[in-house]
């Protein structure tokens, strides 16, 4: 194992002093419950968003927080749920008397350990709703999960329903949007190797020199087949075909779409964009056009190469909303 870290088990705690460190204008991290905050308080009348999840999936969450995304972001230890105090201190300090909307990735312990902290919140006083996203295609039920995994949809979902509450929407409306936002976007990824857990210090898995992992999981957990690797257009083949026939896209007119082509963390922008290339061409086939875009690494696998797909059929409100203002570690446009 070779990484850029001091004690395995120090990881996340040293990555937050980095990150409130770095970006001193826009977060504060409460170091004692790893919560990443926006630097200047919830606004009086707004919506707070509150995420969060393992570390290792960098930027997602902490550095979505600022405006236009998150108000909040619960960091647990690499690939671990954060735990509902965790949770509920984050919905405490942000709540401004709108209400807070929890967004969790649909795996057990996120969901559970979010619901503890909704209630917890709600009997306090606090009005609390929750969207699980679930837009991955690849299996219905996986090692951690009962139904579809939460993935790249979650950074999509995360940015609009941040511009909606920057707008002054109403808790329902946020929800009922976010909600929307869960049933028309759908995700597939593919790894080419392995990750390596700090504290483990191994590979999650095992792939030969040969091999890629096809609809593999965030956290390395098996996806729908192992095969031999081939071209970047038949590995865009394989992400395409199932995205879109599970988004019932067979249509005669074209259909706007916002679309990211997502790095796991090893793969260079050189096979990212060429990789986009291909699904930009395999999209337009079946028509859909990719009005606005995202190529990089925003929910990572720790070091793992490969890449996953996130296609959400948008409408003239999803557009404004994606092109609203965001000033995030990670995501930063017209603000």
């Amino acid at each position: 194992m070779k990484k850029l870290i001091n004690d395995p088990r120090d990881v996340v705690a040293e990555a937050l002093v980095g990150l409130a460190l770095a970006h001193p204008d826009r977060l504060r991290v409460d170091h004692d419950n790893a919560v990443v905050y926006r630097a200047e308080p919830t606004r009086p009348g707004k919506v707070a968003l509150v995420s969060g999840g393992g570390s290792g999936h960098e930027p997602l969450h902490g550095g979505f927080v600022g405006l236009g995304m998150l108000d909040a972001a619960c960091a647990g230890q690499v690939f671990t749920s954060p735990v509902p105090d965790q949770v509920l201190a984050a919905t405490t300090t942000v709540d401004a008397g709108a209400g807070v909307l929890h967004i969790a990735k649909n795996y057990t312990g996120d969901v559970m350990n979010f619901d503890m902290a909704s209630e917890l919140a709600a009997e306090s006083g606090i009005q609390v709703e929750s969207v699980v996203v679930d837009d991955d295609v690849a299996v219905e039920d996986s090692l951690h999960t009962a139904g579809r995994r939460g993935t790249g949809l979650t950074v999509l979902l995360e940015k609009l329903v941040g511009a909606a509450a920057e707008q002054g929407r109403d808790l329902d409306a946020v929800t009922t949007l976010a909600r929307s936002i869960n049933d028309r976007g759908r995700s597939m990824g593919v790894a080419l190797t392995s990750c390596t857990v700090p504290e483990v210090g191994r590979p999650t898995f095992d792939l030969a020199e040969d091999e890629i992992e096809v609809g593999v999981g965030i956290h390395g957990e098996p996806g729908r087949e192992r095969r031999s690797l081939t071209t970047a257009a038949e590995v865009a083949q394989m992400l395409v075909d199932p995205v879109l026939d599970d988004l019932g896209t067979v249509s005669a007119r074209e259909r706007a779409a916002i679309v990211m082509l997502n790095g796991m963390g090893a793969t260079p922008l050189l096979e990212l964009y060429l990789m986009f290339g291909e699904v930009a061409k395999l999209l337009a086939a079946r028509g859909i056009v990719p009005t606005r875009t995202l190529v990089g690494s925003y929910i990572t696998s720790l070091e793992m190469a490969g890449c996953s797909l996130t296609v959400l059929e948008a409408d003239e409100e999803l557009l404004t909303l994606w092109d609203a203002p965001v000033n995030t570690p990670g995501l930063r446009w017209g603000a």
